[in-house]
């Protein structure tokens, strides 16, 4: 309770310098508005930078300023800056972790310093850190994952052997894989899941991790990859093998070049997460927080096929947007 009072007190420091300012007083002598940083796993992925751009957008709007950093897929970078968030008297946290466990650190020293934390995209794994976490929002991985499993069993003719490219160290990516299992065994699926590796969400190991299954295993008939980079990957790989006419690629995103890989046919589909709705709801989850609601601990957006049909007279492919 005293971590949303210190908020609001600060966010009402806003408004009275805005009166003041009005009054002939000066910006320079008044209280600042809210300063929130946010960190997420990969600033260099499009998904990211207009998950950035967007909450910096929102939170101008209510006079607040957002500090994204990249986290670079490190985990120790991460709670560098989780540390430094909290040393520099930050207001707020958001945070997509690099790695759902390791960012504990971080959340845990935010929390002791009366920091509220939001997380978006990727929840914390252990259910104690979660607790430490005001709110969450993000894609229903877990559904998503069905819809690629969904999309796999019809395109292969519920028939052969496929593969995951995954990325295990992701809690979001980890559901995206259960949610696919689960919907094979569910449905009593003949396809038979043969190996799953890593390929760290990006596009060189997605290459790499595909090109290994494909050695391994010649007679595969799909891949089902956790995101749009490393499904390109994946597909680059299958390519490379001449295997483009007898392999099937799944992604997931529908990312803008998700959607044009789905419409030159390269990717059968792409399960399209909402980043828009991600990054807007995270801000206004902390103004609903200083306005002393009781939130929902966790909001999870359902995430839609995006097929070839999806994408012929789709304006957001044509504009290269989300």
């Amino acid at each position: 309770m005293e971590q949303r009072n210190r908020l609001a007190r600060t966010a009402l420091g806003l408004v009275i310098a805005f009166v003041a300012a009005g009054c002939g007083g000066t910006m320079e002598e008044q209280p600042r508005g809210l300063r929130i940083g946010m960190t997420c796993m990969d600033l260099t992925n499009p998904f990211f930078k207009l998950i950035c751009n967007v909450m910096k957008e929102e939170a101008s709007a209510q006079g607040y300023e957002v500090v994204c950093l990249d986290g670079n897929n490190d985990p120790a970078t991460q709670n560098n800056q989780l540390s430094d968030f909290v040393a520099q008297g930050y207001d707020a946290i958001f945070l997509n972790a690099a790695d759902s466990r390791a960012a504990a650190e971080g959340v845990k020293r935010a929390h002791a310093a009366g920091i509220p934390l939001f997380t978006f995209d990727v929840q914390m794994t252990d259910e104690e850190v979660q607790e430490l976490v005001v709110a969450h929002i993000g894609s229903d991985n877990y559904q998503g994952g069905r819809l690629a499993a969904k999309s796999m069993m019809e395109v292969t003719g519920d028939r052969g052997q496929i593969a995951i490219v995954a990325y295990p160290e992701i809690n979001s990516a980890r559901l995206r894989v259960e949610g696919f299992r689960d919907y094979l065994a569910e449905n009593a699926s003949r396809l038979e899941i043969v190996t799953e590796l890593s390929g760290r969400g990006n596009r060189n190991d997605g290459y790499a991790t595909a090109t290994d299954i494909l050695q391994a295993h010649p007679d595969i008939v799909g891949l089902f990859a956790v995101n749009d980079p490393s499904a390109l990957g994946a597909y680059a790989a299958v390519v490379k093998a001449g295997r483009e006419q007898d392999i099937t690629v799944i992604g997931f995103d529908a990312s803008p070049a998700g959607k044009q890989a789905v419409f030159e046919k390269k990717l059968y589909d792409s399960p399209q997460q909402f980043p828009r709705k991600m990054a807007a709801g995270t801000v206004n989850l902390l103004v609903r927080y200083l306005e002393g609601e009781e939130l929902e601990r966790r909001t999870l957006i359902p995430c839609e096929h995006y097929r070839y049909e999806d994408s012929v007279e789709d304006e957001s492919r044509i504009k290269e947007q989300w």
